[in-house]
C-alpha cells in the first residue's frame, strides 16, 4: 500500500473536465476562481489507500472527482466505525479546515479514486473574499449535521433493510454529492463495507428495496427511482 506522502507526491493540476466536476467553482467570481484553480491539485488514490488519517494536522480540503471513499474512526478497542461514504462530487473536512485542527477520522479509498485538494490557506482566503463560497460551505455544514444526526439514529436500529436504505439515502444527497445524479456506481461489497453488514445481507436488502420500487439494481451500480420512499425507510419502518 502506498503512503500519504506518496499520494501527495503524485498530485498534479486538474484538467478542464476535472475542474468542471467541482461544484463550488461555479459560485466564484473570476478572480476567486483563478486563485482556486491555481492552487487545486488532484491525485489518484489506490484501493485501501488513506487520503487522511486521524491525528494528522489538516493541510487540504478534499473532494472526490471520481471513485468512492470511506469516512471512519477507530475506537479504544480497535474497532472501526464507519460514518459515511463519499461518492463523486462530495467535498469533506470543511469543519476541520475551518478550525485548522487535526483530523478526527480516517478517509480511505474503497476503489481507485481521483481525489482533489485545495490547500487550507486558500480555503480560508476564499472564506475571506467570496460570499458564494461562504454560502456553499454553510450549506455543506448544515447538510453534514443532518447526515450525522441521522447516522446516530440509525446506529440504534437493528433492521438491516433500514440500515441499507439510510446509507443509500445519504449517498444520494444532491447537496453533498451532486456528482452522483440518479445512478450510484457502487458494488454490493463496497456498500457492505459502508453499512457494516455482510454482502449477502446487503444483497437481500437491495432486493427488498427494489421490490418496493425505491431503487433498481443495474450493472455496476444502483438507480434511485423514488427518493422520498428511500428516505422514508430511514424514519418510518420498524
Amino acid at each position: 500500500m502506498t503512503t500519504d506522502a506518496t499520494l501527495h507526491q503524485r498530485r498534479r493540476p486538474l484538467t478542464e473536465a476535472e475542474l468542471a466536476a467541482i461544484p463550488w467553482l461555479r459560485v466564484l467570481e473570476p478572480p476567486e476562481r483563478e486563485r482556486a484553480v491555481g492552487d487545486l491539485q488532484v491525485a489518484e488514490a489506490s484501493p485501501g489507500e488513506f487520503v487522511c488519517r486521524m491525528g494528522r494536522p489538516v493541510t487540504y480540503w478534499f473532494g472526490v472527482v471520481d471513485g468512492l471513499l470511506k469516512m471512519s474512526t477507530d475506537n479504544a478497542e480497535g474497532q472501526t466505525m464507519t460514518f459515511t461514504g463519499v461518492p463523486p462530487g462530495g467535498w469533506f473536512g470543511e469543519g476541520t479546515a475551518l478550525k485548522r485542527e487535526v483530523y478526527r477520522y480516517n478517509i480511505q479509498a474503497l476503489r481507485k479514486s481521483l481525489v482533489a485538494g485545495l490547500h487550507v490557506d486558500t480555503f480560508h482566503w476564499l472564506l475571506d473574499h467570496s460570499i458564494g463560497f461562504n454560502r456553499f460551505v454553510m450549506n455543506q455544514l448544515n447538510e453534514r449535521l443532518g447526515q450525522f444526526i441521522a447516522a446516530r439514529e440509525i446506529d440504534r436500529l437493528n433492521n438491516p433493510d433500514i440500515r441499507v436504505a439510510r446509507s443509500l439515502a445519504a449517498l444520494f444527497n444532491p447537496v453533498l454529492y451532486p456528482g452522483v445524479g440518479e445512478v450510484l456506481r457502487i458494488t454490493q461489497q463496497e456498500l457492505a463495507y459502508l453499512v457494516g453488514l455482510s454482502r449477502q445481507r446487503v444483497n437481500e436488502a437491495l432486493t427488498n428495496l427494489a421490490a418496493q420500487g425505491s431503487i433498481r439494481v443495474e450493472y455496476g451500480g444502483l438507480r434511485i427511482l423514488d427518493p422520498q420512499a428511500l428516505r422514508s425507510q430511514v424514519f418510518t419502518q420498524k
